[in-house]
């Protein structure tokens, strides 16, 4: 066979002639004259059309071959509006380079047996619409930060203490001592911070959370960012400028995607054209309770049903500032105006995704940070470097973190994050 061979899509484009593809059989049909495979490879999927006539002494192989089986054809393609995608190749050489017997996916399976059968899944259409939404989702993130003067910076993944809760820490055994898997960058960037001002990083993180939830993973990609002389406005400046960013990149680059995931870009219109909300968190609880009968005490962090209700009245993300100071992290500042709230946000987004983002400014004053730390119950000698990068000519700054995931999931309208991602981690999904 020849070897000038072209993508699926790209003999679509070609409309007419000969041409040579390969990929894998979607879907196959037929008689004992005539056998149609819709083949597929990573760009599309075409209808390919073999009379028996022509191959008499390959019939046999031909009419046992199934779903998943990968193959080498050369045909004349021309439209044909009744196939799959619109097009039809009329077969004359086929080479059959690899047999697939009873292909263990079908429409029957639940969430789980797919779950189990991951490595076989993620060649379904769906999946193949997801990852390829997602690489345009991680490559936008990349460009809108370099596009910013940003510097992408690396830091460790085992580390020897934590920059969220104690409990939702992976241990690890490092030789003869106890460290941990990163869950977040934060604390390392912050120390890059004061050599390159502006930094982000798209990496995995960590969290031991025992939570089976549609938004949470125990293993995701993290996207954050550190910057000098930053304050709160100016960080909620950036994510929403973020978030807009790869929303335009996705319905310029995705469309064919979004139409596979049946996704209704007309939800995504309004974050590209309408400035984010900001309320504080006090605003917020009290909307809740006037508006959707909600009493939540103040102190309380925001659950997933009180965010939820809240984002029901938004069509667009929108910014919560000013939470509680006692149940934020230990780096995030008092505010010189009300000392029981700390200078950060989340950002929340709309169709019951909730929490995106969540950021703050940062907190230089060293004793205060170590009034935190003893309050959480955390070891002040594992934070030792930490207070030295904020003893020589500390400055104001601050940055956040984007669950990527959580992002893609709200972008092609998923149920849940686990899809927004190749193998999901889960605390229940260890495998494959």
């Amino acid at each position: 066979m020849t070897q000038n061979f072209i993508s699926i899509s790209e003999a679509i484009k070609k409309a007419k002639g000969h041409v040579a593809v390969r990929g894998w059989i979607y879907r196959e049909r037929g008689s004992n004259k005539m056998k149609f495979l819709v083949l597929r490879d990573s760009s599309d999927l075409i209808q390919c059309v073999l009379a028996r006539d022509k191959f008499e002494k390959q019939w046999e192989d031909i009419d046992k071959l199934q779903i998943e089986a990968s193959v080498e054809l050369e045909g004349e393609i021309k439209e044909d509006k009744r196939a799959p995608t619109g097009f039809e190749i009329a077969v004359d050489k086929i080479n059959v380079v690899g047999l697939s017997d009873s292909f263990p996916i079908n429409k029957d399976l639940n969430e789980e047996l797919l779950g189990d059968r991951r490595h076989l899944w993620i060649r379904s259409r769906k999946m193949n619409a997801i990852l390829k939404i997602r690489s345009t989702v991680i490559g936008a993130l990349h460009e809108y930060f370099r596009s910013k003067g940003f510097y992408e910076f690396q830091s460790p993944i085992i580390i020897p203490g934590g920059a969220e809760e104690g409990p939702t820490m992976f241990e690890v055994k490092y030789f003869d001592k106890k460290m941990y898997l990163c869950q977040t960058w934060q604390l390392y960037a912050e120390a890059a911070m004061y050599s390159l001002e502006k930094i982000y990083c798209v990496a995995p993180s960590f969290r031991a959370e025992k939570s089976k939830t549609s938004r949470h993973l125990t293993e995701y990609w993290h996207t954050e960012m550190e910057v000098a002389w930053a304050n709160l406005n100016g960080l909620m400046n950036y994510a929403e400028e973020m978030i807009k960013y790869v929303l335009k990149k996705v319905l310029e680059k995705n469309k064919t995607e979004l139409e596979i995931l049946e996704r209704d870009v007309k939800k995504l219109e309004p974050s590209l054209k309408k400035k984010f909300p900001r309320v504080t968190y006090d605003e917020a609880l009290k909307f809740l309770k006037e508006k959707k009968k909600m009493n939540v005490p103040w102190g309380k962090d925001l659950r997933t049903i009180e965010e939820e209700k809240f984002m029901e009245s938004h069509e667009t993300p929108v910014f919560v500032t000013h939470y509680p100071k006692e149940t934020m992290a230990f780096y995030k500042p008092k505010d010189p105006k009300n000392p029981k709230v700390a200078r950060c946000f989340d950002c929340l987004a709309p169709e019951g995704n909730g929490e995106l983002i969540g950021g703050s400014e940062r907190d230089t004053d060293i004793e205060e940070l170590k009034k935190s730390l003893k309050a959480k119950g955390e070891k002040l000698e594992d934070y030792s470097y930490y207070f030295d990068i904020h003893s020589y000519g500390a400055i104001p700054h601050g940055g956040f973190g984007l669950g990527t995931e959580r992002l893609i999931k709200w972008v092609c309208g998923l149920d849940n994050v686990k899809d927004a991602i190749g193998f999901p981690r889960t605390m229940t999904r260890m495998s494959p």
